[in-house]
């Protein structure tokens, strides 16, 4: 494997104060790399640079609402060309325990975050890997994004989004020398996490979920999905007729109120 110091000087990772966002910057914080984190939360954005100095790397820290498209953008324009650029910033949203509707203003916001502030990442980094020719972006999806289930149906919409989003990218931006990976992790310890309805099996650490993420992105796998067997099954669900995966999903307790 190539270590990751000798291709990724300079990376950027959204949503750093995330669980999987955290652990990512520390994964790759190392003497010479250069993390340019985003986070909302202002002290916890503060203690993940910390550590990541702690390890070697120079950090830029920033806080940022994605939501605020404009000020996103000018933030990008002003860093030094990126070479790994991981949009992983999310938020989820669910229906009601007697089946309610999800709230509006967290689908909006959810939408904005997950997949506009998503594409818009991607929109303001690409010119300047395109003129060098080079780069690597990973998106964050989810093995939600195969099948959607019942309980988070935003969630699932906007993962999804996301998924056919990167696979696109690639397909376009390999013959210029930008490498894309979607990556689709299955149910990782944190707070979002812990707030979302139904089982949650085969639960990893972010640890364990930020050097899966980071092997895959320097083997350039095209999806970097796991925890096994949870992908192959989620994989089925796609693949079988929808009536059939839906009755699965409710069996396996996913299906929300029946009412």
């Amino acid at each position: 494997m190539v270590k990751a110091d000798a291709i990724h000087r300079r990376i950027l990772i959204s949503g750093a104060t995330s669980a999987i966002g955290s652990a990512l910057g520390e994964v790759y914080a190392q003497p010479g790399v250069t993390l340019y984190l985003h986070g909302r939360n202002e002290a916890k954005l503060a203690e993940v640079a910390d550590r990541c100095r702690a390890k070697g790397a120079e950090v830029q820290a920033q806080r940022l609402d994605l939501r605020d498209l404009i000020a996103l953008r000018v933030w990008l324009e002003s860093l030094a060309t990126l070479d790994l650029v991981i949009v992983n910033a999310g938020m989820n949203t669910h229906v009601g325990p007697a089946g309610e509707l999800e709230p509006w203003a967290e689908v909006d916001a959810l939408l904005d975050v997950n997949l506009k502030a998503a594409m818009a990442i991607v929109h303001a980094v690409l010119p300047a890997m395109r003129a060098r020719g080079s780069g690597r972006i990973a998106l964050v999806s989810s093995l939600a994004a195969y099948f959607g289930l019942p309980v988070t149906p935003s969630y699932c919409a906007s993962k999804a989004g996301l998924k056919a989003y990167g696979e696109a990218l690639r397909g376009w931006l390999a013959p210029a020398g930008i490498q894309v990976n979607v990556i689709m992790p299955g149910y990782v310890r944190s707070p979002m996490c812990d707030e979302m309805p139904g089982p949650k099996p085969f639960l990893w650490s972010p640890k364990r979920a930020a050097l899966a993420i980071r092997q895959g992105i320097e083997r350039d796998k095209a999806r970097i999905s796991f925890p096994f067997p949870l992908n192959w099954g989620t994989w089925w669900l796609a693949v079988l007729p929808a009536s059939l995966s839906t009755r699965i999903v409710r069996w396996l307790g996913y299906g929300g109120n029946d009412r």
